[in-house]
């Protein structure tokens, strides 16, 4: 058992199971595994149903957004009813979600299957904001960045597992990393159906759920009005944008670069997943003890940009090197960047209000990878291949001076 003060009004200990710690760990860690192992395979899945390399790009780029679309639309209802019903009914139904999501993806047959797969998964893809209002539910306040960089240090395992055996999985088929992530996104079901506890307290629970709570653009104005965190939220957004495009265009930008196959893709995958596990063994802790939350959040951004110059370098020059190095330095930004963005949005809201926050924050990230890779694909095929990369350097700057100003002026921490 972890015995820690409890966050809630009563200010009594609160006593925390293992067994809530490990699926919740489990959990992020099979989503980073099902999530990875699918990525490098997509742009070879589409290729069957398109003629050219410009609308394979194309196709690969409005996968992402209608799924990010989905979660746009989904998550604040899904955050609402954790809110209400608690965490683990919601949490178990969104990754039975995923699991179907990715069998029939991989079933395909058209590219009208292949959205339906990615529809059913963005529906259901508030796992990841409602295990970070479990978490939030039993860690206290001071102790969530900690916690926050486990989970993201767990996520970089799976990374960097995902991607990989994906790749190898690929030569079997192209469908069979999809069948294999419904396969482990199913186990964790049965896992969390058999062993899982409930981290809401009744006590902590919404009262009651209405419509309003179930608008994404009015939870979007109402998370955005809560004090001190508008900056915060607005210069993620403008992160969030390339990122997606990013996440959305990088294996097909791989293919038509450097003419690299599903094995090679999944480990340039892997290697953001082996920064995650690298930053918040060794590097965030000590972070953590000489630097606030924000000034993490900015050292990430900053990160961020340098490796996007290395991957547009690698781009305009067709040396695969500066894409490896790009992908470290990127990859370190993303690590240190997530907890401390989770960590200070956490301790804005007491706990009856964290999975409508983490749900609203979800929220604004979908939008962001809903326009992120429409954007980027448009610019793939009319720019140039850099272009998306680019985009990043220019929209990361813009965030960093909006954060950076929100701070100095509202005091955000």
């Amino acid at each position: 058992m972890f015995i820690f003060r409890s966050h809630n009004k009563q200010n009594t200990e609160q006593i925390v199971d293992k067994k809530a710690l490990l699926f919740g760990l489990m959990s992020v860690f099979l989503c980073g595994i099902g999530f990875g192992i699918i990525t490098p395979v997509v742009p070879f899945l589409v290729q069957p149903y398109t003629s050219n390399p410009g609308d394979q790009a194309i196709i690969v780029t409005l996968l992402t957004s209608v799924y990010a679309f989905c979660v746009f639309f989904a998550a604040p209802g899904l955050g609402a009813l954790s809110d209400r019903y608690g965490r683990r009914p919601l949490l178990l139904a969104c990754l039975l979600g995923s699991a179907i999501g990715y069998l029939v993806f991989g079933i395909g047959g058209a590219l009208w299957v292949l959205f339906a797969g990615r529809i059913i998964e963005g529906i259901t893809g508030g796992s990841i904001s409602t295990i970070f209002a479990y978490f939030a539910d039993i860690i206290p306040p001071e102790q969530r960045t900690k916690y926050f960089g486990w989970v993201s240090a767990v996520v970089g395992v799976g990374t960097v597992i995902g991607p990989t055996l994906g790749g190898l999985l690929a030569k079997f088929g192209y469908s069979v990393p999809m069948y294999f992530g419904a396969i482990i996104t199913l186990l964790n079901v049965v896992y969390g159906i058999l062993y899982m506890p409930e981290s809401l307290d009744k006590n902590n629970r919404l009262k009651k759920i209405t419509f309003v709570r179930l608008n994404p653009f009015t939870q979007l104005v109402n998370v955005l009005s809560i004090k001190n965190l508008k900056r915060l939220l607005v210069s993620a957004f403008l992160l969030w944008i390339p990122n997606g495009s990013l996440q959305a265009i990088f294996s097909q930008f791989i293919i038509d670069t450097f003419s690299w196959k599903p094995a090679l893709i999944g480990l340039m995958f892997s290697i953001i997943g082996f920064q995650d596990i690298i930053s918040q063994g060794f590097i965030m802790p000590k972070l953590l003890i000489k630097l606030s939350d924000k000034q993490i959040t900015i050292l990430g951004m900053v990160s961020e940009i340098i490796g996007y110059s290395f991957i547009a370098a690698s781009a305009l020059f067709s040396f695969y090197p500066l894409l490896i190095a790009g992908m470290f330095i990127f990859g370190f930004g993303d690590s240190i960047f997530g907890p401390s963005f989770n960590g200070m949005l956490s301790k804005s809201v007491d706990s009856s209000e964290q999975g409508r926050i983490q749900g609203g924050s979800q929220s604004i990230q979908a939008l962001a990878r809903m326009i992120g890779p429409i954007i980027g694909g448009q610019i793939y095929v009319s720019l140039g291949h850099a272009a998306p990369a680019f985009m990043g350097m220019i929209l990361i700057a813009a965030a960093i001076a909006v954060l950076y100003k929100g701070t100095h002026v509202n005091g955000i921490a």
